[in-house]
């Protein structure tokens, strides 16, 4: 089967001829895989941006961690899914051993591994996952706005750590997918949001399409003079998705005292903090990485009520046989979400 493999580490991977993978062990399934989204990790692993060396041990390892299928194969042990079962995939998979497993907390376990990082994932015809990782998918989702499960989930995840609530004037850094995403979950959640992005005005105009209501391109302009044009004042929460550390010392000087920015992207440069201006703001700095359980399955029942507006963040669908030239077109910020069907080309009318 065709599999788009990350084999040395150095820029690039490897779109290879691989043998289908063996039967699912126990507690495992095989998934027909039907749509798979490139990711922000996938751009940073195929770039090989510092902070991607844990996956050296692991090469070659097929990449794709955002995706959906069918489930064809059982292992032993299954009782929850069946052949022919339509699928999403949290692509964490705890240790199952340490405090934060016994805790219940799997998003916190330091000895997790990725689907699609450190073990095969999801750019390729088929995929083998532990069952417990699965979420069956409602009727009438289609699998290829599933496969926007994942990012939604994280998405989630950073409104939840944010602790933002109605009312709450909140800036999103960055309109990336993510960006997107965490801005549309807290609109939902009633908060009055601002969408900043930085020479992006086509990503800004698919936001605006989505139903963010206000959005901002800072070309020529500050953030601090946007969010006041917007609020009227400073921002109760600031939530960074944008993967430039620079943007978080601009996210706190935009925050009320006492308010919460959040960062969510990741970042291969270090920050550069005034300390004791901070600790007298009392502002506070989280980090919201990957996602929950429960935020996973609330994403799950925002993309079976809104598919049909969460769908237009999938700009362009590919065949997997035309992997470089997709990952090309994610590296150039021209594209929202690219898909890739293993079985499929791309759909007609679309860019």
């Amino acid at each position: 089967m065709l599999a788009l493999r990350k084999s040395t580490a150095a820029f690039g991977a490897d779109l290879v001829h691989v043998d289908a993978p063996p039967g699912p062990g126990a507690g495992r399934v095989t998934i027909a895989v039907a749509a798979a989204g490139i990711c922000g990790s996938d751009l940073h692993a195929f770039e090989w941006t510092p902070g991607y060396g844990f996956m050296t041990a692991f090469m070659p390892v097929t990449l794709g961690h955002e995706f959906s299928g069918t489930v064809q194969v059982v292992g032993d042990g299954v009782t929850a899914l069946a052949p022919g079962d339509r699928v999403t995939c949290w692509p964490t998979v705890p240790c199952g051993d340490c405090a934060a497993c016994s805790a219940a907390r799997p998003q916190h376990c330091q000895g997790r591994r990725i689907v699609g990082l450190h073990a095969d994932g999801a750019f390729a015809e088929q995929v083998v996952v532990p069952a417990d990782n699965c979420r069956r998918l409602p009727d009438g989702l289609p699998l290829t706005v599933a496969a926007l499960a994942e990012p939604l989930a994280v998405a989630v995840n950073a409104v939840d750590v944010a602790e933002l609530g109605p009312g709450d004037r909140v800036v999103v850094l960055g309109p990336g997918p993510i960006g997107i995403s965490i801005a549309f979950v807290a609109q939902l959640r009633g908060a009055a949001v601002l969408l900043a992005g930085l020479d992006d005005a086509a990503r800004l105009d698919l936001a605006r399409r989505i139903g963010i209501r206000a959005t901002a391109d800072l070309c020529g302009g500050s953030l601090e003079a946007a969010v006041r044009h917007a609020f009227g004042g400073e921002a109760d929460r600031v939530i960074e998705a944008t993967g430039s550390a620079r943007s978080v010392v601009e996210g706190l000087a935009a925050l009320r005292s006492g308010g919460v920015l959040v960062v969510a992207g990741i970042h291969s440069g270090s920050l550069d903090l005034d300390l004791t201006g901070f600790v007298r703001s009392k502002k506070q700095l989280r980090a919201a990485h990957d996602t929950t359980s429960r935020a996973f399955d609330e994403a799950i029942r925002l993309l079976a009520v809104h598919a049909a507006t969460l769908e237009a963040l999938i700009t362009h669908r590919r065949p997997l046989a035309e992997a470089g030239a997709a990952f090309e077109l994610a590296r150039s910020r021209q594209a929202m979400k690219v898909l890739l069907l293993p079985e499929a080309v791309a759909t007609q009318g679309e860019g």
